[in-house]
């Protein structure tokens, strides 16, 4: 089917555009002043056509860790979602056409939920059939890995795109712990595997890079464990007031609150963001706020112009948050007002060592692998990261468990009345055409904002629940250097900016594996981390994530490489580094619809007394459970795993 050719001209087209072409977003550019104003996501003229023609993995790649420059949510996967949202999809889309093919679950969305539930239904239910669907190119959904080789090394250097790390794990959900414990994950390794010493032993530290974006000159400063506030404010380009204030916080900061309770400061601290409380209650100079502003970013996604101060005050440690010490405010527990991962997490002493060199994708392929026969070598902790793998294995006709990517999903709904329905139906598209299957019963792990979109027979007040749901966009990067001689040169691992586009630039984490080898000499090449978080300051997080996923969507991977080069240039370029000699790939990690934002003060007035729109968002409906980290929410992948054990056992309660 072609669109009428006089609407080719319109959008200035010199032919007629198919119907796929407005999914893998040809028109989009033409149309992108028309539609760039609709809420979730922006759209841009760099959103050309991106993969094959059947938004499948390459033939002659066939194994996705290895594909560079800009990955994760990639044009190709976003176009059908795009589509959808824009009310464009359906007029286009053809009639769906049954495979025949018939599962006992189907499961929307490979990511560390959807993936964690699959296996829990094939553990309660050896014998079942089961379809995951997925619109990426690559299992794992944002549990990506990373991988370069270079000549002089043996093996490939790896490192993670996505979720990072098993954090936290004395503290994790019970479901959590139960799936480490089936898969054979023993966390106390990690202590042998991660080298917690080797930066520090070669006399490198973390530091912070006051940058030309925030302040008149740029100063990279060592936080070496010496540094007293006196000698980090005198090497800050910094004015002399903002430098005795700063002294100030870190040294012996007033009650700033004084002849307030300690339930009125708390409330008080819930009411304020931490730059607001630099500002508005210590009245510090604004190169203060200036300098902290960033310090958030890494772990929340969005800056201190967003960020609760009452968050700020139960993570104030070492050179962080500085300001509270003199509240008076008991630290042995935390607020009521606390975020809840913050609360769950409170006193818990766990190093942040828990790391496989890809992250936590590996957990996704140690499930895929014992699910799948063929697709791994090998499962187990010790050998997944070193092993081979077949992703040719993955949707054959002869398994019971079948992973099928690229095939966004378009619609789910019970076959009949949601209160009698005994099976449903889900199409996906495959390229050309929508395809149907039939499910005894759905979990939905995708994005939860997308799910009103493929079951508009959702009730409203669901509905609308669920649109509330806005990820948070990050960009992760994985640059592979020649070497990190000059990393070691300025002394440094570790960089915190105070306002570039990146925030964070730090080598990747010293942990190896048996027959992995992480590379212990400045001699070696490496792989860097570089992270952005594009949410937009001083507003919600959920209203800062669509703000910044639509200058993300508009902009080019040329943009991001370039801002890579100059920053690590910036940053090293004295040490000797040269960019054009010493970079010798890059891999960018687009995660648009990134991480789940927590419920958190100030911006959600019903935190933590509730009534919570994730417990209304994520309601069964008829043979369709809802899972996804969004529906808790929280960022954690333990989070992702309960949530998806939630969905199994409501549609096994059936």
């Amino acid at each position: 089917m072609e669109i009428d050719p006089r609407r080719s001209r319109e959008l200035g087209m010199g032919r007629p555009i198919s119907r796929r072409d407005f999914f893998d977003g040809v028109a989009m550019a033409a149309g992108a002043a028309a539609l760039s104003g609709l809420a979730g996501c922006g759209l841009g003229a760099n959103l050309g056509r991106i993969g094959t023609d059947d938004l499948e993995v390459p033939y002659a790649v066939r194994f996705p860790p290895t594909l560079t420059g800009l990955q994760g949510n990639t044009p190709a996967a976003l176009s059908v979602p795009h589509a959808l949202r824009d009310d464009r999809f359906w007029q286009y889309a053809g009639t769906p056409r049954a495979t025949g093919e018939t599962y006992d679950l189907v499961v929307v969305g490979g990511g560390i939920s959807g993936v964690s539930a699959a296996f829990e239904w094939q553990r309660l239910n050896p014998g079942a059939r089961i379809l995951i669907l997925d619109n990426h190119d690559e299992i794992g959904g944002h549990a990506r890995r990373n991988e370069f080789t270079h000549r002089s090394r043996r093996g490939p250097l790896i490192g993670c795109g996505g979720s990072q790390s098993i954090e936290a794990p004395s503290v994790w959900t019970e479901e959590g712990k139960a799936l480490l414990d089936q898969l054979g994950v023993e966390v106390h390794r990690f202590e042998e595997y991660y080298d917690q010493e080797l930066y520090s032993g070669l006399d490198m530290s973390d530091s912070v890079m006051c940058d030309r974006e925030s302040f008149p000159a740029e100063k990279l400063v060592r936080l070496t464990d010496d540094l007293t506030p006196e000698q980090l404010a005198e090497q800050l380009p910094i004015a002399d007031q903002a430098k005795t204030d700063l002294i100030t916080l870190y040294e012996d900061p007033p009650d700033y609150l004084e002849g307030m309770s300690r339930k009125q400061k708390q409330e008080q601290l819930a009411s304020l963001t931490y730059s607001r409380y630099l500002l508005d209650v210590a009245k510090v100079h604004p190169d203060v706020e200036r300098f902290c502003r960033t310090m958030s970013n890494d772990e929340w996604a969005y800056d201190t112009t967003t960020f609760g101060a009452i968050d700020a005050w139960g993570s104030a440690r070492g050179w962080n948050y500085p300001g509270f010490k003199g509240l008076g405010l008991d630290n042995d527990k935390p607020s009521r007002y606390n975020s809840p991962t913050m609360i769950k997490e409170w006193g818990a002493e766990d190093p942040y060592i828990y790391h496989f060199p890809e992250g936590n994708q590996a957990l996704v392929r140690m499930m895929v692998g014992r699910m799948i026969p063929g697709f791994a070598s090998a499962t187990d902790m010790d050998a997944i990261t070193t092993a081979s793998y077949d992703y040719g294995r993955l949707d054959l006709s002869t398994n019971k468990v079948r992973f099928r990517l690229a095939s966004p999903v378009v619609s789910v709904a019970n076959d009949g009345a949601p209160e009698s329905a005994t099976s449903a139906t889900v199409g996906y598209f495959d390229g050309h055409t929508i395809r149907t299957v039939r499910a005894g019963a759905v979990i939905m792990a995708c994005w939860n904002m997308m799910i009103p979109y493929l079951m508009p027979e959702l009730p409203s007040e669901q509905r609308a629940a669920l649109r509330q749901a806005v990820k948070m966009p990050m960009l992760y990067a994985m640059v592979q250097l020649r070497d990190w001689k000059a990393w070691h040169t300025a002394g440094v691992d570790r960089v915190r900016w105070t306002g570039a586009y990146w925030c964070v630039s730090k080598l990747d984490h010293p942990v190896s594996m048996p027959g992995y080898d992480f590379p212990r000499s400045p001699d070696e090449p490496a792989n860097v981390h570089m992270i952005a978080t594009p949410a937009k300051g001083g507003m919600a997080p959920a209203q800062g994530a669509v703000a910044g996923r639509h200058a993300l969507i508009r902009t080019p991977f040329a943009h991001m490489e370039y801002t890579i080069r100059d920053q690590l240039t910036r940053l090293l370029g004295s040490a000797g580094f040269d960019p054009e000699r010493d970079i010798e790939a890059i891999t960018v990690n687009r995660w648009g619809h990134g991480y789940a934002p927590e419920y958190c003060r100030p911006w959600n007035a019903f935190y933590p007394d509730g009534p919570f729109p994730a417990d209304t968002a994520r309601r069964q409906f008829g043979r369709i459970a809802i899972a996804n980290s969004d529906s808790v929410p929280a960022a954690s992948a333990d989070a992702a795993i309960t949530a998806g054990h939630r969905a199994v056992s409501e549609l096994m309660a059936l």
